[in-house]
Formats: structure tokens, sequence, C-alpha cells
């Protein structure tokens, strides 16, 4: 008989009634029934229930267990008495009557139990996470994102992409978040930094000759944590083609994306054909770039219906600022002033002046709320019929200058959304936000500085390009880059975009923003001579493993899809890091601290 086991605790059946077994694993909760121990016993595969009575030869080591030990059983496999079967256990139809166990690791008093799902504080269960991870959940999640990630791996290979290995000591990359920074032993002075992303290799790989590459990627930036953004480091499907536009990306990304979540999401709907929102009508309709379509709120602009109205504070807007408008959020079955008044009462507590409405009610022409009374009947219809309003509704307006406003009017939306039950949360509802501007106005400095990505192509003829003004401020801020996002459902999975591979356009695309050739080549003089050398139109997309596992998890932080996270403050509270080192290891290093005074 094997040392530890014959069979797991998640392996025995009625087949094997009337066997002699050997199982081992941990003491999950200890039952004393009239004086007979019940020991439900827990490995990676399951749970098994073993036995021992005043009779058996093992009765007086199970009195010894306490929960979270280590203990090997023998025993005989028994049907269990009739009323005492566990339909939701695999073995629930089974026992094990023990005839002897050896306690293979006795546990400390615990710090958290491990039977249950109660929450605990963060760093208990960070500074614990080998407990945690015993936990039913949090164990489920980690097995749930290998297979994830396995079958990310095979749908990745069907679709004709290969996998390879970037280097994870690396050049410090000058844009972006911070990176972490590796001094060089050997180089005295000099410092590796770990990638934020695979970016430039990826590109370097099309240039070399390669067509489809793919890599579950680990990145590397020292950045402040969010619910939905690991500190210090997270994984993403990194992803390039040779020769493709954007819709051959989009056409190799779908299918894996919506398979993945058709595979794992449990039932829930999947978007089949990812729409096409464009960046500008995403901010307009739903107040960001990361919209969640499972809300089928849209916002839109009812100026017309303030413009010399009756409410003066719109009006006003309106008359004194051209760029100032007024949007309307339709609340369907808001019709209400409780509802109108707790909405209000939220915005203020956002930091705003308030949030004006206007409701529906039987038996009440043209509308209820202050607001209704001052624009009339007339332009209250006109606003209810605009938006498809009536009896039972409401809607909110938010006026100004909307670049200035939208980032309050997207979490409106939502709220209201949310509120009134109207976001159907059994989907994954996914788009592509695309049409990013290339560029943006500087007021500080004055200056047109580049929006997001700067080496994606621009969204126009290379020769056109080459010929545009420099100072043509109004048609450069109207340009837009080849360049995407993927979202699902108000989470941004990946950026991506169809890359600059050529020189010309890289030197022009910089000068635009204010950058000379001197400072393209000290800072991306690699890229840049990579390029020069024959470089294929290519482009690509890298979205967030973790972020993935999260939604197909049911998760609101990535912290609980991830074997040993950080905590907010990038601390690895289990192993102790970042820790410091010794003055020998410095020496070697040849480094000396300079500490902030309040260390």
């Amino acid at each position: 008989m094997h040392r530890y086991r014959t069979h797991t605790c998640g392996a025995l059946r009625e087949q094997q009634i009337g066997e002699t077994v050997r199982v081992s694993g941990w003491c999950h909760r200890i039952r004393d029934h009239g004086g007979v121990l019940f020991i439900d016993l827990r490995d990676h595969y399951g749970l098994t229930q073993i036995v021992a009575d005043p009779d058996s030869p093992a009765f007086k080591t199970a009195e010894m267990l306490r929960s979270e030990w280590v203990v090997r059983v023998d025993g005989k496999v028994r049907r269990r008495p009739a009323g005492t079967e566990n339909p939701e256990l695999p073995t629930g139809q089974i026992e094990i009557y023990a005839s002897e166990i050896e306690a293979l690791g006795p546990a400390a008093e615990l710090p958290m139990p491990v039977f249950g799902e109660q929450e605990y504080p963060e760093d208990i269960r960070l500074r614990y996470r080998f407990l945690d991870l015993r936990r039913d959940k949090p164990h489920e999640n980690i097995m749930k994102r290998g297979a994830i990630i396995d079958s990310i791996r095979r749908r990745m290979k069907e679709q004709g992409f290969f996998e390879f290995q970037t280097p994870i000591l690396t050049a410090s990359s000058p844009e972006g978040a911070r990176d972490y920074l590796v001094p060089s032993r050997i180089h005295p002075g000099k410092f590796y930094a770990l990638p934020q992303a695979p970016q430039q290799f990826k590109q370097l790989i099309m240039i070399a000759g390669f067509d489809r590459y793919f890599q579950i990627a680990p990145c590397f930036r020292d950045e402040d944590a969010r619910a939905d953004r690991s500190p210090g480091e997270f994984y993403q499907l990194d992803i390039e083609m040779s020769f493709v536009t954007q819709d051959d990306v989009f056409a190799a990304v779908e299918p894996v994306l919506r398979g993945l979540f058709e595979e794992f999401g449990g039932g829930r709907r999947v978007t089949q054909k990812f729409p096409l929102i464009p960046y500008a009508t995403a901010l307009r309709d739903y107040g960001t770039d990361k919209p969640d379509l499972r809300n089928p709120i849209k916002m839109q602009n009812v100026s017309e219906a303030f413009r010399g109205s009756g409410f003066k504070i719109f009006a006003n807007i309106l008359e004194k600022d051209s760029k100032a408008e007024v949007w309307a959020i339709p609340a369907k079955g808001g019709g209400n002033r409780a509802f109108c008044d707790r909405m209000n009462a939220w915005a203020i507590s956002e930091g705003q002046p308030g949030l004006g409405y206007i409701f529906w009610r039987e038996g009440e022409e043209g509308g209820a709320g202050p607001l209704a009374k001052n624009i009339g009947p007339g332009r209250t219809k006109q606003i209810a019929d605009q938006l498809g309003l009536g009896v039972g509704d409401a809607v909110f307006f938010i006026a100004g200058q909307p670049d200035k406003f939208v980032k309050f009017a997207g979490p409106a939306r939502d709220k209201v959304g949310e509120e009134l039950n109207l976001v159907d949360k059994d989907q994954f509802a996914f788009c592509w936000i695309v049409d990013f501007p290339m560029y943006e106005w500087n007021e500080e400095e004055k200056k047109i500085d580049f929006s997001h990505n700067p080496f994606s192509m621009p969204n126009l003829a290379a020769d056109e390009f080459l010929n545009l003004d420099a100072a043509d401020k109004e048609k450069i801020l109207a340009l837009n880059a080849i360049q995407y996002d993927i979202v699902c459902n108000g989470i941004e999975l990946s950026s991506g975009a169809i890359r600059n591979h050529r020189p010309d356009v890289m030197k022009k695309a910089f000068a635009i923003a204010g950058y000379g050739e001197d400072v393209l080549e000290q800072k991306f003089g690699g890229m840049l001579r990579a390029l020069t050398y024959g470089a294929p139109p290519h482009g690509g997309i890298a979205p967030g493993i973790d972020r993935i596992v999260m939604l197909l998890c049911g998760e609101e932080n990535l912290r609980e899809v991830v074997l040993f996270p950080m905590n907010q403050r990038a601390e690895d509270l289990l192993m102790g890091a970042p820790s410091e080192v010794t003055p020998k290891q410095l020496k070697e290093l040849h480094i000396r601290l300079a500490l902030p005074e309040n260390k």
C-alpha cells in the first residue's frame, strides 16, 4: 500500500464499499456526535467523511485531532446510514470507518478558520494566504484561472499563433508607468528594468519576420493599486500580428474571447458580434470610454429644450458658453419624487451642486418637479418625446461643457441603471472602442500632446499625414489613431493598435507633439533603427489575464483571482517584501542609500 494514499479524498464511490483504503488530507471539520467522531477529511480533490467510535483502534488518536491537522487514515469504506447521505458531495454516499490514524502535520491554533466563507480583514488573509487558499472559493478561483489559461493557449494555437518568450531583464522605458529597476553587479551604476509590457520585443518579433505571436506575459509596473489593477505585477495575453488591418485583429481576437466566456461564463449570454463604438460616441452616449452595455441607458443632448427657457440656470449656461450643452439621463421606471430626491442627494455627495430632474406621473400634465414648472409643458413634452419617456419615468440633467462634466455623467448613468435594476447581469456585454484621438490640447503648456499611445498609426494615408501642416491645430486635433480598446461589462480588458511602422511617419508624429528627431533617437533609437530595415505593417492587443479571470469568477477585486497578491501598498505580507538588504549586498551592487529624513 502506498505510504500516504490509495485514493484521494474525492475519489471514493459506492463501488469501493468493503475495500480497505488509505487517504491523507486536512481535517476540514470535526464533529462529536455522542462520542462518535466524524471528520471531514479534505485534499485538493474533495472531501471524504471519516468515522471513529470508541470501538475503533484509531479513536484515541482521533480525539487529539484539531482543525487543519494533516493526517493519514486507514480504514474500510462503508455505506452511510440511511438518511445521512449527502447528495451534494460526490463522496456523499460513503464513509470510511477508521482503523488507524497517523498525524502527519499537526497545526497550531489558526489565525483564521478555513471552514466557511466568512469575510476576514485583508491583512490577515494576505499574511496567511496559504490558509486563505484552502478555503473553497479562493481555491476554486485559482483552479479556474489555470483552466482559463489552458483554454486561451489552445484557442490561440488554433488561430495560428505561436507562443514566444521575451526577456524579463531589459532596458528602462521612458514612457508609461514607473519601471521596477534591477541594479547590475557587473556593470556598476547601471540598471536593468523589469518589462512594463513586451511591447517593443513583440514588435521586433514581427520585424524579424515571424507572423503571429502570443504570450501569457508577466508585466511589471510601479503604480498604485486599484480593484481592477494589481500593484507590482500582472499577466496579459500579449498578441501581435503582421500584415494586418484593425479588422484582422478583431477577427482573430473575438473568437478567442467569445469562446472563452462561453466556456467559463456559467451559461451567461456572450455578445456574438462585438459592436464598434467610436470613442466620441462612447463619451456622449455613456459618459465613458469603458461603457457597461448591460445598462440600456443612453444619454442624449437636450440643449434645445432649455435654450431660452424659463429655467434660467441652464438657459444662461447655454447663452454664455458656445461649448455648453445640457445632457439628459433617461430613467425608465424612476418616476417618483423619492427616487429623484435620492439621486439628487447622491449627486451632492459626489461634490456636485445637485441633479436637476423631471418625472411623470398619472394626472399631472407636463411632468412634475421644479424644472418642469420652469420650462412649461411644451418643452417638457419635447424632452419626453425625444427620450421616449412617459408616465412612471424620470429624466436627470447635467449642464456645462461636456469635456468637464462627462466624468460625473458616466457614474450618474451607472447609478441610475443600478438603482432601477435596469442592468442585465446575466450576460457578458463586449464592445470595441475605436477611433481614439491621436492628439489632445495641453491647456497648461499651450501645446499639442499625444492623447494615448504615441506609437499608433494615424488613421490617415501616410502621404496625407506627412503633408499635414503642424500649425493646423484644428485638423490635427481632429485626427484619430488606429487604436482600439476591448471592453466587457464596463471593464477595459485591453488597449491595442495598428503600430506606426514607418520611420518617416513616426518622426512627423513626434514632431507635431514637439519632440525633435534627437529626442526620438535618444529615447527610442533601438525601435527606430529596426523600423528602417524593412518593417511590415503590424498590430496587436494585450487583454489582461487577471481581469478576464476576475470577470469569469464573478469577483470584483483582482486579489481574489491571484495566487499570492500584494496589498494596496504593494507589500507582500506573506513573504515580507519589499525588505531591507544587507550592507554587503549593497556594496556588491555599488549602491549607497539616500533615505528620506522621515524614514
